[in-house]
């Protein structure tokens, strides 16, 4: 009597379900720099969003060609070489949110308002018309301006417009105060190859 084949290796391995979603349906991305995490993303976001953040980043390549990308904190991250970071994105349950780090240099100025001082927001919910001519135009302005630079003067680990208090080992909210997060600083490189460094430019 012949023996039952013995199961491979491929059938017993789990099957993948692709990235976790977290509250809001926003995708769990690992942390990384470069084109790859971003689609990544893109392609796990939920339902509808998923068109809205390919559209987001056809219309980022097209309108800024030199443009950097990353994924830090579940987001996806644009920027410029020597200016940093210029705008990201995530998803909550009803919208997705797009956060320009300079927003209040925009104009006209985006109408979601933030706690941090430059901060402005764009909401763009499913049921709502979506102006890309407008998104376009914040995106060229967003691009030319001194952009979110994570390295100085921030934790490891710490979101933008979170600073570490040497007090506790606690992370607080604090406001920009129009330039507190390194606009003085030297400028700013992205990491060579845009692999993750030991100064986390974050």
């Amino acid at each position: 009597m012949a023996s039952k084949t013995a199961k491979t290796s491929a059938d017993t391995a789990p099957k993948s379900e692709g990235p976790v979603l977290l509250s809001g349906g926003n995708p769990q991305i690992p942390k990384g720099y470069g084109d790859a995490p971003v689609q990544a993303y893109i392609e796990a976001m939920p339902g509808w969003k998923h068109d809205v953040g390919r559209r987001l980043d056809t219309l980022i390549d097209e309108t800024v060609p030199a443009v950097k990308k990353a994924v830090k904190w579940n987001s996806p991250f644009y920027g410029i070489d020597d200016q940093g970071w210029f705008l990201s994105y995530h998803c909550f349950t009803k919208y997705v949110k797009v956060t320009f780090f300079r927003g209040r240099s925009l104009q006209p100025m985006p109408l979601g308002e933030s706690r941090h001082q430059d901060v402005r927001y764009l909401d763009i919910r499913e049921d709502e018309p979506f102006d890309e001519a407008q998104f376009v135009d914040w995106v060229k302005q967003a691009s030319r301006l001194p952009g979110e630079k994570n390295c100085e003067r921030q934790s490891r680990g710490s979101r933008p417009g979170l600073l570490a208090d040497p007090r506790r080992k606690t992370i607080r909210q604090v406001p920009d105060r129009a330039g507190l997060i390194a606009r003085t600083q030297l400028p700013y490189r992205f990491p060579a190859g845009f692999s993750s460094t030991r100064c986390n430019r974050t």
